[in-house]
């Protein structure tokens, strides 16, 4: 089983610019879904929505090619792909041929559905891949994520582990729909240290949650090391089995490192993905 620790993070890495797959660098999803007390069926739809802003190519003359491209990787899949090596998998494609975009797409859906489900018994789909050419990158726009902003509050934060016991419901009032974001959520990568920023969108039905609590929470996070998905697990979870809500979503949008920004959405209803569009900070 691959370990964090055992990829290309941290490391002094060879810039390789001749396509190959075998950059690509799966992490079960598994064991860290086991601390948080997941262990056979999911409690949760969803995917980790990718983007890539500098994915480049040569054409069969030997001229670059430049494109954006967007990845949806469901939840089911068993392992995530480690960031830095889905780089490096991409820098192989700067100096190598291919015949149109098509062919392109077609090898990244291949190689992202084969690393992604590796170690499956059965491959039930494809990794989704949209590429956008240059023609259309200005339709490509720049949004905020909706909902009433936790960040308004004024309070004392003095907790910056995951402290789940700070979440807590208003059992008293009657139930709520709402949904509430902040910009204050802030990890570090489990190997490296560095740290990852982030906005989270919360989408509940239920008991009202404490906004202070929660935002309490949120910043919990700040000294936490954990990969992009395995937080918006977390936060899904604590918030699921603390305060029983009937609807939950959680979706955050973490800046991009290495030309790469990664997008969990998590949810415990059947419902579509969220436009995979960026923010300000992204």
């Amino acid at each position: 089983m691959n370990l964090p620790q055992n990829s290309q993070l941290g490391k002094a890495s060879v810039y390789i610019d001749q396509y190959d797959a075998s950059l690509l660098f799966p992490i079960a999803r598994a064991p860290k879904r086991s601390e948080i007390g997941i262990i056979d069926a999911l409690p949760f739809l969803g995917a980790d929505m990718w983007s890539a802003y500098e994915l480049s190519w040569l054409n069969l003359r030997g001229k670059p090619q430049v494109a954006l491209a967007h990845f949806t990787l469901p939840c089911e899949t068993p392992n995530i792909i480690e960031s830095k090596s889905f780089k490096l998998y991409l820098n192989s494609f700067n100096g190598s041929r291919f015949a149109d975009v098509d062919a392109v797409k077609a090898r990244l859906q291949t190689d992202l559905s084969q690393a992604a489900w590796h170690g499956a018994i059965a491959v039930p789909g494809s990794i989704g891949v949209t590429i956008v050419l240059p023609e259309r990158f200005d339709h490509q726009p720049i949004e905020e994520l909706d909902g009433l902003s936790l960040d308004r509050l004024d309070l004392e934060c003095t907790h910056y582990t995951p402290t789940p016991e700070l979440l807590k419901v208003l059992p008293d009032e009657a139930p709520v729909s709402e949904v509430l974001v902040s910009n204050l959520l802030k990890s570090n990568c489990p190997v490296t240290g560095q740290p990852d920023w982030g906005a989270v969108q919360i989408s509940y039905s239920g008991a009202p949650m404490d906004q202070e609590g929660l935002l309490q929470y949120l910043v919990s996070y700040r000294n936490h090391n954990e990969f992009h998905e395995q937080c918006v697990e977390r936060i899904f979870m604590d918030i699921w089995t603390r305060c029983k809500p009937f609807k939950l979503s959680v979706y955050a949008r973490y800046t991009r490192r290495g030309g790469l920004d990664i997008n969990p959405f998590r949810t415990s209803y059947a419902q579509a993905l969220p436009q995979n569009t960026r923010t300000a900070r992204q």
